[in-house]
């Protein structure tokens, strides 16, 4: 075994679910002593070592609730006072991202090229991704980052990929609703999935393309008759409301943002967003004033982003951030991470809809578990909230398999 050695740290980090992503708000201190093997990737850890030895005293979503999470969705329960992680970094996985030169797509890119789980980083638009894979490559992180541009590219950008993020697309303006997104957005989507299907089959996918309630049916209709569809390696990316979520309520209740976890359940667009607000760890009681208050500000978070910007954008980079955080989640699940959670948009069984968003366990084949217990014991308001988003995330699903089907793929 290598020697070990200790050091300390000051670095930043801020609060979500399930992850121990890019600590970059809320500086805190700690110290860390580096002596085992698997340890945490984290964004803090950008400089090569050959051995790392680890003990956190802080974690993503904060010790108190990381040990009632771990708790509660593990068979045996474990000591968590003082974990000890260790890992030899290795950059070992492709990542490559479909729309890298967008609003989303850049700041993304910036944040997966600082991983330390990625050899290589392909990125992919229809135009001017060459100066933004430029740009990238001067970061001394140890990704190689190479672009591709156009159709005839495509096929090249994801030979070999692990994990493919699809943030292309329109972005929402002022005025526009999610639904008016959907005749441009899901043919791009359908395209790029299709290119997917042929090239990398078995790679993780994370749609990000708006409306995420239409778009990820559409991916999953597209791999079907591609005969290659795996339920357990398609997701839409919700975490954008968790971290809206975990903000929201620590700001409201003055709350330490790294403790604060707040699970979202439903759909992507509206009031099929439901913040589970009873479920929020650390434990904390809301009036009936807050609780909707607050559900209602989550669900239009990204309306208030794109009136701010007054036609300038939308959320593009909370955005980049909660999606560059799933990657990693996703990169450290297929490293063999064995205590991965997020919420994600995923085929489920735990309503009647075949697409829902929960909390789920992720592992090196994906989905390894659908998180049941957090809708169970829902507050009277939450309940109805459940029953009332269900007919509109029905029909957001419905109008995304009808698209394919439509338009049937080229086998």
């Amino acid at each position: 075994m290598a020697a070990t050695s200790a050091a300390t740290f000051s670095i930043g980090s801020t609060a979500s679910s399930g992850s121990k992503f890019g600590r970059l708000t809320q500086s805190k201190a700690f110290s860390i002593k580096c002596n085992s093997e698997n340890c945490v990737r984290s964004f803090s850890c950008l400089k090569a070592v050959t051995s790392v030895s680890c003990q956190l005293k802080s974690s993503f979503i904060g010790t108190e609730s990381s040990i009632a999470l771990k708790r509660s969705y593990s068979t045996k329960a474990q000591k968590h006072s003082q974990r000890s992680y260790s890992f030899q970094p290795q950059a070992s996985y492709k990542v490559a991202i479909l729309g890298a030169a967008g609003g989303i797509g850049q700041p993304l890119a910036l944040l997966i090229k600082m991983s330390p789980l990625v050899s290589a980083l392909n990125l992919y638009d229809i135009a001017n991704v060459k100066g933004v894979a430029a740009d990238l490559s001067h970061c001394n992180t140890p990704s190689q980052v190479s672009d591709f541009t156009g159709e005839s590219e495509l096929a090249n950008c994801l030979k070999e990929v692990d994990v493919v993020v699809i943030p292309a697309g329109v972005p929402r303006k002022p005025g526009m609703t999610r639904d008016d997104l959907f005749n441009i957005n899901a043919n791009i989507v359908k395209t790029l999935v299709e290119a997917v299907a042929d090239n990398c089959p078995d790679a993780f996918i994370h749609i990000i393309s708006n409306p995420v309630n239409s778009t990820v049916p559409i991916a999953a209709e597209v791999l079907k008759q591609k005969g290659v569809y795996d339920p357990k390696k398609l997701f839409g990316v919700t975490t954008l409301d968790v971290v809206r979520a975990n903000t929201f309520v620590a700001q409201k209740k003055n709350l330490k943002l790294i403790d604060v976890d707040v699970p979202v359940v439903g759909g992507h667009a509206g009031i099929t967003i439901l913040p589970l607000l009873s479920k929020t760890k650390p434990s904390v009681t809301f009036t009936d004033e807050e609780v909707d208050e607050l559900t209602v500000r989550i669900q239009n978070a990204g309306t208030e982003v794109v009136e701010a910007k007054a036609g300038a954008g939308s959320a593009t980079l909370s955005m980049a951030y909660a999606a560059a955080r799933f990657v990693e989640s996703s990169l450290r699940a297929l490293d063999g991470d064995s205590d991965v959670y997020e919420c994600s948009y995923v085929q489920s069984d735990l309503t009647e809809l075949p697409f829902f968003a929960s909390r789920i366990k992720l592992g090196r084949k994906g989905v390894e578990a659908v998180i049941s217990s957090e809708l169970h014991g829902l507050t009277e308001y939450e309940q109805k909230a459940l029953e009332a988003l269900k007919p509109e995330l029905k029909a957001s699903i419905e109008k995304g398999v009808a698209f394919v089907q439509k338009q049937p793929v080229t086998a």
